[in-house]
């Protein structure tokens, strides 16, 4: 059996809204479309039921213009759900807005109570614990918080740092299989994964390093073909999901799914 850090029964979408274009981004790369992230959403829930999972399609949410990237929302684990609280305090709102269909998924619902501040994005679950990086969304109090809630449900927690400008520690890697992780090589050098088996997205190809792997799939962004012919050559299944829209809002494939068993 797959270990369930790779391995998911289900997942929680939420279509885009028309006001992603007032979206928060670290710069301008231009205005994102409706439509064409409309069809990429489109195919991105499709991949994930292609494995079997059950997703769960939420309506878009016009008053949270980032609301699509629901991972920022909680930490789903085998024990219950955690509540984050994001540090982009325009995004605080869509935590509320995602509670209720959390709730009604897991026995267990804990929250984040500040006033630290943490969002998903920045957290790595592997085979053996939890990564938490640090970045100008993730704090100190927040990390704590979260490890309190880690260790009251069995899970060692690690905090680690995010690269210089980069927006979440997830921006820069993603796990293949519970012991082999993909990333930057910027994030590599920082010892972080020391431990593990690590792969390197191509050079150039840096956006690839936030994929998803979700069952028999790792679902990436397109447009990197030697990180997808890298990890082909590895044995891996690849199925890749247009992103140039969310990209415009430093969004990538986790960010649009939380992913969970039972």
């Amino acid at each position: 059996m797959t270990h369930p850090s790779c391995t998911f029964t289900r997942a929680i979408t939420r279509r885009p809204a028309p006001s992603i274009v007032d979206g928060l981004r670290a710069e301008d790369i231009g205005t994102p479309d409706l439509d064409r992230m409309l069809a990429d959403h489109a195919d991105y829930v499709a991949a994930l039921k292609s494995t079997g999972a059950e997703v769960i399609e939420l309506p878009p949410l016009d008053a949270f213009p980032d609301a699509q990237f629901v991972e920022d929302t909680a930490l789903c684990l085998p024990q219950g759900a955690v509540l984050m609280r994001p540090g982009a305090p325009s995004r605080l709102g869509e935590v509320a807005e995602m509670e209720p269909t959390l709730a009604a998924c897991h026995g267990d619902l804990r929250r984040i109570e500040g006033p630290g501040f943490v969002e998903g994005g920045d957290i790595l679950v592997t085979g053996r614990e939890i990564l938490v990086g640090r970045s100008a969304r993730t704090d100190a109090a927040g990390v704590a918080e979260l490890a309190a809630i880690a260790s009251d449900w069995g899970h060692s927690l690690r905090e680690v740092q995010t690269p210089e400008g980069v927006l979440h520690f997830k921006t820069d890697c993603s796990l293949l299989e519970p012991e082999t992780i993909l990333a930057t090589r910027r994030l590599a050098a920082s010892g972080c994964f020391d431990g593990y088996k690590v792969l390197h997205v191509a050079e150039g190809e840096e956006a690839a390093a936030n994929l998803i792997r979700f069952n028999d799939l790792v679902i990436m962004p397109a447009g990197f073909p030697r990180t997808a012919e890298m990890l082909e050559r590895e044995g891996f299944t690849v199925t890749r999901i247009g992103n140039s829209e969310c990209a415009k809002l430093d969004g990538g494939m986790s960010c649009l799914s939380l992913r969970f068993w039972g």
